[in-house]
């Protein structure tokens, strides 16, 4: 399977503009998952745009829901 970055990227709704992962969702969830967190596109856009990514903090915003 080939990565489709130019359909990604369209669809990526991360606000962190120097990440280097954007488009590249495989590279992107693993990066996240090593550091104990989601990817912010997983987030609802107030919530990602605190760039709180944590487990934590998804299940607190879900939980609520």
């Amino acid at each position: 399977m080939e990565c489709n970055m130019e359909g990604n990227l369209a669809r990526c709704t991360c606000t962190y503009e120097p990440c280097s992962r954007k488009g590249k969702c495989c590279e992107c969830i693993q990066y996240h998952w090593r550091m104990k967190e989601l990817p912010g596109c997983l987030f609802p856009p107030g919530a990602e745009r605190t760039y709180d990514r944590s487990l934590a903090n998804f299940i607190r915003i879900y939980s609520q829901k």
